[in-house]
């Protein structure tokens, strides 16, 4: 009984700085759009993004649950959901805040121009996936 009462007050005292957990981002080695994806994330959910040059991402990848269809040059774990790729904020957001059944994470496969952290300035944006995948299999979690 101790023990629930200490927590709750701990909980009253806890910062906005403590309750946001860091992110860790495996990346390509070099690649430069991750940055500014990972500077997205930071601006929109107030995460530190810990960013990790990671030469054999396939394994890990592999033991996400991320199929080569949906594999791009960056994946991110934040509170302990997978987000492989240039997955839009409002979407990771959203799925952070839903945490929905039988699923593990997001994933945008390749590197579509206009998505976070791939828009270029005078291009057209391409349409492209946002994939839900886990124990539930994948699915279409959202259309840009």
């Amino acid at each position: 009984m101790k023990i629930k009462h200490l927590a709750s007050a701990l909980a009253l005292f806890a910062t906005p700085a403590m309750a946001s957990a860091s992110a860790v981002m495996h990346r390509d080695p070099g690649c430069g759009c991750c940055e500014k994806w990972a500077a997205q994330v930071k601006a929109a959910l107030g995460r530190t993004i810990k960013t990790v040059d990671d030469s054999n991402r396939a394994a890990l990848q592999t033991r996400l649950g991320i199929t080569p269809p949906l594999r791009s040059c960056h994946t991110a774990i934040i509170d302990g959901m997978a987000f492989e790729g240039h997955v839009p904020i409002a979407d990771v957001k959203r799925f952070l805040a839903t945490k929905p059944r039988g699923a593990t994470g997001l994933a945008v496969g390749g590197m579509p121009l206009g998505s976070p952290g791939m828009e270029v300035p005078g291009q057209n944006p391409q349409r492209f996936n946002v994939y839900m995948f886990g124990a539930s299999g994948q699915t279409v979690y959202a259309r840009h």
